[in-house]
């Protein structure tokens, strides 16, 4: 049994009716390019999502140590308002 060629033509032609031949045709284009993509990528990682990550990284590091250090100084500065200067 399986899906014999008067099936698949069946099913091309069904298709063709629903979307149209400049829309497949399209869709085809696209398909085809995403599919050339994977195969450059899965042939030759460049390694740039991994870079991506580790500079992400290490400004998320950076931001959070300058967020720390200014926290500090502004409650330094808020006790100084207060009167009380931590002695």
């Amino acid at each position: 049994m399986g899906i014999g060629p008067w099936e698949i033509a069946g099913i091309v032609v069904i298709v063709l009716v629903i979307f149209g031949a400049g829309r497949l045709a399209g869709v085809g284009k696209a398909l085809g390019q995403g599919v050339r993509e994977f195969r450059e990528e899965a042939r030759n990682p460049s390694g740039e999502d991994e870079q991506e990550l580790a500079e992400s990284d290490e400004q998320d590091a950076d931001d959070e140590s300058v967020a720390s250090s200014s926290s500090s100084s502004g409650s330094e500065a808020g006790r100084k308002a207060d009167g009380q200067d931590g002695a």
